[in-house]
């Protein structure tokens, strides 16, 4: 009977053949399905009792090689990386412009620098103002815009990263799924363990686009995964992510304040520890990038305005106004002082020729030297008032409710003129005059301005939203060492809390981190004061908010005449340029009414003694003109350092910056591409299916088949003549 020991191991051969010609049907006809590797089967050497009993096939594997697998996930987060940025940055370079382009804002500002040279040359022309005008409404817009455009953007990559996190939570689950499958199928022996395992890795590969992974196999099949961090998302229950979008980004918004949603794992914020793939691309754009752009916007905006509006409080127009109202605004006129310390302040009457009514010193003549913003406007308006002064009865010198100060001659066919001169006596050459200002109630002097009427905002060319509710410091490291041998006591001002409503103590040892926790935690400030550490360039800003949006004073509190501990000067603690380009526009009165553009000054007669409005006048309009040719300073914003240079150039510095960010970050791109592209072949060399080759074992098994089959008929027919011969 030793036949039939042949038929099992023919029978055996046979089936072992037409599996294998089963897998390589498979893998033919799957050759082109994205993620699908080559499956193979060994072939055993089958045993009973010892005795060879022909071949069976072990379980079916992929053809995969592990390592090729993680370096692909690593290279493919890093590609998603740089894929987000370039999006984005590619938008943000359209958004302003080539450098050499005529649509970029730097040559906005070269077209509004041009106005005011021809405004210069050509003070009583008409057409020139309105010239003007424009050019200035444009590039006010034009900031506007591309201030408004950036938050929109930061709000885009928000709402992309929570789009990110639900895609990977959704494969989290499929992964799951598939997880609890394989395991099952690996201890019941079942096929198609290999085809499951097929769709996990595209899903790893999903996963890894949007956020950097790694992952291990345990003994039953199963994978844990994890971020590179170490912050588990898989393992005997998926752990998911989650993230709330703001519904609208500030140019203060950001995740350092606490305005921005982390992104959380098992109510952990792994929002810092996410170290590459689209969300952190994302990341990136929403936090420093754009904010950075933001910043160098906010730096040019206020560049300008400061520039021109120091040059235009200087002058006056023809004919003169007749009221107007100061930008600044003052929380306690009552008991914020303000001293003269340089030159002094000469205010001048004018009837509607242009012609001196009356004029004063404020130092020299109405003797006030130092004194409380409200004595000061008592002190003017006593003058205009008075029959001996300007024989105005119904001036009005006074702060409105807004905190504003206000000067209204009170009859529209006078005018008036504030003019700094380096002395009293009428005819002085001017000269901004040094105003020290004391915020807090003492006469500690913690502030220092160049020019009285720039001071309050008197005579301002533009205008933005300028309640100084944001302070910023300079750009400084994180782990900063104060250098603090005495406390420090920060007193904090708002309008409605009033003058020293709260304070925070700040000690010898203390960080900057320690700053913001004391005034987070401060009851007192009751949140209405936030603060933060934002990134900045090489280190980070310290930020405080007014989270009202009015007017903040930050002193250090003192004794009078007690020296200052000069911290607030280390950090370079000062009212942030923040939303200036979002929301910077000419003077509404100036826009309605170009004549109200300050052109010149009063000159002064000395033959008559008296000084007098002369519509050619052109002092005032040269300065404004010459301010974008001057070396102005910029503060350090995102990548560009703090710098000296012109309007022009720093404007044409940032749009050249976001073009090289942009050329870089394609380049990176391309070059992740390929890297992960190249990966991709050579796991395909490995992993894919060669039909040639297929062919070959197909005919191989074929083959095989055949002689096992020819070896079963002559075993039958052997056995057939047996049993006739029986």
């Amino acid at each position: 009977m030793a036949l039939i020991p042949g038929f099992n191991t023919t029978l055996s051969g046979m089936k072992a053949a037409q599996q294998q010609l089963n897998i390589i049907s498979n893998n033919i006809s799957n050759a082109d399905t994205p993620g699908y590797t080559r499956k193979t089967a060994e072939q055993n050497n089958l045993v009973l009792a010892g005795v060879s009993s022909g071949v069976a096939l072990g379980n079916i594997k992929r053809t995969v090689d592990e390592n090729l697998l993680k370096s692909y996930l690593s290279s493919n987060s890093t590609s998603g990386n740089y894929c987000m940025q370039n999006d984005y940055l590619s938008k943000t370079e359209t958004l302003l412009g080539t450098p050499t382009g005529d649509n970029s804002i730097a040559a906005n500002v070269g077209n509004l620098q041009s106005a005011f040279e021809t405004f210069a040359n050509e003070v009583t022309s008409a057409s020139g103002k309105y010239t003007l005008i424009n050019n200035a409404q444009t590039i006010a817009a034009r900031l506007n815009s591309i201030s408004s455009e950036i938050q929109k953007l930061r709000g885009d990559a928000d709402l992309n990263i929570t789009d990110a996190v639900e895609e990977i939570n959704a494969d989290l689950k499929t992964l799951h799924e598939l997880n609890d499958k394989i395991v099952k199928y690996t201890v019941m022996n079942y096929d198609g363990t290999a085809n499951l395992e097929d769709q996990r890795d595209e899903l790893l590969r999903s996963i890894s686009e949007k956020i950097d992974i790694s992952y291990f196999k345990r003994d039953n099949g199963a994978i844990v995964l994890q971020t590179k961090s170490g912050e588990t998302l898989l393992d005997d229950e998926p752990h998911y992510l989650s993230h709330t979008a703001i519904s609208q980004a500030g140019p203060t918004t950001s995740y350092a304040g606490g305005e921005i949603s982390g992104i959380y794992v098992n109510g952990k914020d792994i929002t810092n520890q996410i170290q590459d793939g689209e969300i952190k691309g994302l990341i990136e754009i929403r936090d420093v990038i754009l904010p950075s752009l933001q910043s160098q916007l906010d730096e040019l905006a206020g560049g300008l305005k400061s520039a021109i509006n120091s040059a235009h409080n200087m002058g006056v127009s023809y004919p003169g106004p007749s009221s107007l109202t100061g930008t600044r605004t003052f929380i306690n006129p009552n008991l914020q002082s303000i001293q003269i310390q340089e030159g002094d302040v000469r205010f001048t009457i004018f009837d509607t020729d242009g012609n001196q009514v009356a004029t004063t010193s404020l130092v020299g003549d109405l003797g006030f030297t130092e004194g409380t913003l409200a004595d000061m406007a008592t002190t003017l308006q006593n003058w205009m008032q008075s029959p001996n002064g300007g024989n105005l009865p119904q001036a009005v010198v006074e702060f409105s409710e807004d905190g504003n100060l206000v000067i209204d001659t009170g009859d529209s066919n006078y005018s008036f003129a504030v003019m700094d001169t380096a002395s009293s006596a009428a005819g002085s050459t001017q000269q901004n005059a040094t105003i020290n200002f004391a915020p807090n109630g003492t006469t500690n002097y913690d502030r220092q301005f160049s020019g009285f009427s720039s001071f309050f905002g008197l005579n301002d060319f533009f205008t933005s939203q300028n309640a100084e509710a944001v302070y910023d410091s300079k750009v400084v490291s994180s782990n900063l060492n104060l250098g603090l041998n005495q406390q420090v006591v920060w007193g904090f001002s708002t309008p409605s809390e009033g003058i020293n409503f709260a304070s925070i103590t700040i000690n010898p040892g203390d960080n900057l981190q320690d700053i913001v926790n004391k005034i987070n935690e401060n009851q007192d400030l009751n949140q209405t004061i936030k603060a933060s550490l934002v990134p900045n360039g090489d280190g980070y800003v310290l930020r405080i908010v007014n989270t009202a949006g009015e007017q903040l004073e930050i002193c250090e509190n003192r004794l009078n005449g007690d020296p200052a501990p000069g911290l607030i000067s280390k950090l370079g603690l000062q009212p942030s340029d923040a939303f200036t380009a979002s929301s910077i526009q000419v003077r509404d009165d100036i826009s309605e009414n170009p004549n109200l553009i300050a052109g010149g000054i009063p000159e002064f007669n000395s033959s008559s003694g008296e000084y007098q409005l002369n519509q050619a006048s052109n002092a005032t309009a040269i300065k404004m003109a010459e301010m974008f040719s001057s070396t102005l300073s910029f503060g350090q914003a995102g990548i560009i350092g703090a710098t000296q240079t012109t309007l022009a150039n720093y404007a044409a510095t940032f749009v050249g910056s976001i073009a090289s960010q942009t050329s870089n970050s394609l380049s990176n791109m391309e070059y992740q591409q390929e890297l992960c592209s190249s990966i991709a072949t050579k796991e395909a060399t490995i992993s894919g299916v060669d039909i040639d080759q297929e062919l070959s074992y197909m005919i191989m098994y074929q083959q095989s088949y055949a002689a096992n089959a020819k070896a079963f008929t002559a075993n039958k027919e052997i056995l057939d003549m047996l049993m006739n011969i029986v």
